[in-house]
């Protein structure tokens, strides 16, 4: 409504310059963008111009998002350890998220945007492999929070299994070989990630924790 109490703070639409056509002399209104013939990934303009002393609110600011649409045409992953996947059906530009199934979790290793049109599109990803089984997939997310997965890939690595020493000495724990890692405290929560051959662990108070590292789970006990 106005600020005085009466007519309403909208007065004006327009979609891309245009004057829209619809009623909008009410409290409540849509814009109808079916008669505008929009294509997949074309910018839109709304104008809302309103009376002073009120603000028009927009009850679904995220209509226009785009959508995790797309379906996987083919995902797999070759001896260069490059994750390729093949797409089509996608609604506007959406980045891929690169998910990897580790630490009995899936963990984001990486971020491809997307090309957000219903043709086919191919995307590659160079991927770190763990000892024994890989698996790994891609994911989009909308701006409410609404997830669109591929299947998973899975493949066998022949690298061998990490093992780590703590030096009380130096504050440090070092790996056998570089890997992603995580330190959880005893409650679950989060204190330390990265990658790395090494970790400093000096700003750690002593306590037991849970060291996550290549494709596993260990308790560690900081003295």
């Amino acid at each position: 409504m106005g600020s005085h109490g009466f007519g309403f703070c909208a007065y004006e639409i327009r979609v891309n310059g245009n004057l829209i056509v619809d009623e909008i002399n009410s409290s409540a209104f849509e814009i109808d963008l079916a008669s505008y013939n929009f294509m997949i990934g074309q910018d839109i303009i709304i104008e809302i111009k309103h009376k002073q002393g009120c603000t028009p609110k927009v009850l679904n600011p995220g209509g226009l998002k785009p959508k995790p649409t797309f379906e996987t045409v083919d995902i797999k992953i070759n001896e260069n350890q490059i994750l390729e996947w093949v797409t089509k059906d996608e609604t506007g530009s959406l980045p891929f998220i690169i998910q990897q199934y580790k630490w009995n979790k899936w963990i984001d290793v990486g971020v491809v945007q997307g090309n957000g049109t219903p043709e086919i599109s191919n995307y590659a990803f160079h991927v770190d492999f763990t000892s024994d089984l890989n698996k790994f997939r891609v994911v989009q997310i909308d701006a409410e929070g609404k997830m669109k997965k591929s299947q998973s890939v899975e493949v066998e690595s022949k690298k061998p299994k990490l093992t780590y020493t703590y030096t009380k000495q130096s504050q440090k724990i070092f790996f056998t070989n570089e890997t992603g890692f995580e330190i959880h405290d005893k409650y679950g929560e989060l204190v330390l990630k990265g990658y790395g051959a090494s970790i400093d662990v000096n700003k750690l108070v002593k306590d037991e924790y849970w060291l996550s590292f290549d494709n596993t789970t260990e308790s560690f006990k900081k003295k």
